[in-house]
């Protein structure tokens, strides 16, 4: 590709990756559907699964197109629309929203897209019709609550709210409502990422550096920390380092990641990286250090041996002369200080503190 060529290339990518940004900010995309793929992945809420787990469900005659659940508009007045409206202010701004359990500052939506509505992005719908569920990662029946819990702990390098904790009930809640009417299916249209097929070739760390600075860098930074506002709410999440996901969340593993990232990004571009790409840029994202699995058993070895002992992994294999998860025992959890109270507009979009006056 000429110079000229690429000039003019990521100067549209760029524009357009403004105006997407402005348009999310307004929470233009907060009910825009998406038709479902040929190829869904019957993963978890935010995918963890094996490599058999995440095999596509056969295509179903006449799902041509995903659930569609109800429009916020339709939340119920009284104590259960409370609930819900709760669970979705949980869900789009989770480290305010749930301080006591949040030890990052990723948020729900950062990886579950338009307030856990869109398809083909984990949505919160399809998850809460597939549990109870047995699951691998955790040997045992899983419930939904469960569920939850686990994304706070890894996700969220948190702690688990206790069951029945509030904020696992408004979560709950949510994702009931947003479910009212779809099936109770574990293969449900839209579940998950769509499944991508091995990569034509071995995922590369030099050609996954070159697609995250084309497509990536310029919301989550060369150091893969995100971006965040002045008052500090994190815009873009970080992808990496100690304010991202640990070792033991779905999304550290490379299939997942670039299921994702296949299905969803770039932001303002979504579906244009080709399948080499995504499972590229994948492998590089997950080639850097981040905090570490709560699982961990005292060594890196023994806690690859148990927990990360697939391909899939980055974990306990060396890049750049250091090996990813050696950064011993995970530190303590401490809580987040509550964040001052801001205005959040119906699309889950803060706008200022209310001490202040505009």
């Amino acid at each position: 590709m000429s110079a000229a060529r690429r000039q003019l290339y990521l100067g549209g990518a760029l524009a357009a990756l403004v105006i997407a940004v402005g348009l999310y900010a307004g929470g233009v995309f907060d009910n825009v559907g998406r038709q479902a793929s040929a190829r869904r992945a019957a993963n978890d809420l935010t995918g963890d699964p094996t490599r058999t787990e995440l095999a596509a469900p056969a295509a179903r005659t006449g799902a041509s197109a995903a659930f569609q659940p109800p429009a916020e508009s339709e939340i119920p007045a009284g104590e259960f629309g409370d609930a819900v409206r709760r669970g979705r202010e949980i869900f789009v701004d989770t480290p305010r929203a749930a301080p006591a359990y949040v030890g990052n500052s990723l948020r729900c939506v950062s990886c579950h897209l338009d307030a856990g509505r869109l398809a083909d992005s984990s949505p919160l719908w399809a998850a809460f019709v597939s549990y109870p569920a047995y699951r691998s990662k955790t040997k045992s029946i899983t419930t939904f609550q469960q569920r939850l819990q686990g994304c706070f702990e890894y996700s969220m390098n948190g702690r688990a709210p206790p069951l029945g904790a509030p904020e696992l009930v408004a979560l709950e809640s949510y994702a009931y409502w947003l479910a009212s009417g779809a099936t109770l299916d574990p293969n449900i249209a839209g579940r998950g990422y769509p499944r991508l097929a091995p990569p034509a070739q071995m995922a590369d760390f030099a050609r996954g550096e070159t697609v995250y600075a084309d497509n990536c860098v310029l919301c989550h930074g060369a150091d893969g920390a995100g971006q965040r506002a002045p008052d500090g709410y994190a815009v873009f999440p970080a992808l990496w380092g100690a304010d991202s996901f640990n070792w033991g969340a779905g999304m550290g593993r490379i299939s997942n990641a670039a299921a994702f990232v296949k299905a969803n990004m770039p932001l303002a571009l979504p579906g244009t990286l080709t399948d080499q790409q995504a499972w590229d840029v994948a492998l590089y994202m997950n080639s850097h250090e981040r905090p570490q699995d709560p699982r961990y058993t005292g060594s890196v070895q023994g806690t690859r041996q148990d927990f990360h002992a697939t391909e899939d992994s980055m974990y306990g294999r060396e890049v750049a002369g250091k090996v990813l998860g050696a950064s011993g025992a995970p530190k303590p959890f401490k809580a987040r200080s509550a964040e001052p109270e801001r205005l959040i507009t119906p699309n889950g979009r803060r706008l200022f503190d209310k001490a202040e006056d505009r």
